[in-house]
């Protein structure tokens, strides 16, 4: 049995196998970055104001409470589908309006359930928050996340 797999033939084993997994990785990075450059999942432009938004959303640390399209911790809703859920999907304006209310009415001080925070926030950086969220919206999720509810 130990002619059969000698040095020589381990060797060539493991060299040919190196070299096939080596083309493989090589072909599938290729596919992945071509894919990536020619197709895009978002219908909205990424505008200067979302961009804001996002920005906001990063230094106020939303995604320590809540999650967008599953990514962040699970102590509140999901926010990846809020336009949709609040239905204001191609209304800018009603999304503002929307967020508006929501932020200026927290903590609702309602017992036994979890209260956000109150940010002071400028009515242009409201107006950028609900256009990342409109703008996430609008993002090919392939079904992310399966119910309305996240």
């Amino acid at each position: 049995m130990s002619e059969i797999l000698t040095k020589a033939r381990a060797r060539n084993v493991f060299y040919g196998g190196s070299l096939f997994f080596a083309g493989v990785f090589v072909l599938m990075t290729w596919h992945s970055h071509r894919y990536i450059v020619n197709t895009s999942t978002a219908a909205l432009p990424l505008t200067e104001e979302v961009a804001l938004g996002k920005h906001v959303w990063e230094r106020n640390s939303c995604i320590n409470c809540h999650t967008l399209h599953g990514e962040g911790a699970y102590f509140a809703p999901e926010l990846g589908n809020l336009a949709t859920r609040w239905g204001v999907y191609d209304d800018p304006d009603g999304a503002f309006d929307m967020m508006k209310a929501w932020i200026e009415a927290q903590p609702s001080g309602i017992e036994g359930r979890r209260q956000m925070p109150r940010f002071e926030l400028t009515d242009e950086e409201i107006r950028a928050v609900s256009e990342f969220l409109r703008w996430a919206d609008h993002n090919d999720t392939q079904n992310w996340p399966p119910n309305d509810a996240g």
